[in-house]
């Protein structure tokens, strides 16, 4: 049997939009998938955040998803159940920051 040529890549793939509420009540929003949201409903539990809850299911898998997608699965580690804090993660200025707007803009949310 051949092997195939396609790889297989290795991270998250992000299907949900979330709201998360900071510990100060200020709150963001986040791309993820069940697990994460998981996790921030862990985070939630333990007091890291106040709150998370979920705006869009099943997002469109476009271009600027993968490019953020690509962005946090080479910069972070997903955080796994024995997390001891919350980590926001970082939008930095220029294509990432531009790919996370237009996630926002395509998905009406903001």
């Amino acid at each position: 049997m051949a092997k195939s040529n396609v790889t297989t890549k290795k991270g998250q793939t992000f299907t949900l939009i979330q709201q998360i509420k900071r510990l100060d009540g200020s709150t963001y929003y986040e791309l993820g998938n069940v697990m994460l949201n998981g996790r921030a409903e862990l985070a939630a539990n333990r007091g890291y955040i106040t709150a998370v809850r979920i705006l869009q299911l099943n997002i469109p898998h476009s271009r600027s998803v993968i490019i953020y997608e690509d962005y946090i699965n080479d910069t972070y580690t997903m955080p796994t159940a024995q997390l001891d804090h919350w980590e926001e993660w970082d939008k930095p200025e220029g294509k990432i920051r531009d790919a996370y707007h237009e996630i926002l803009k395509e998905n009406h949310i903001g």
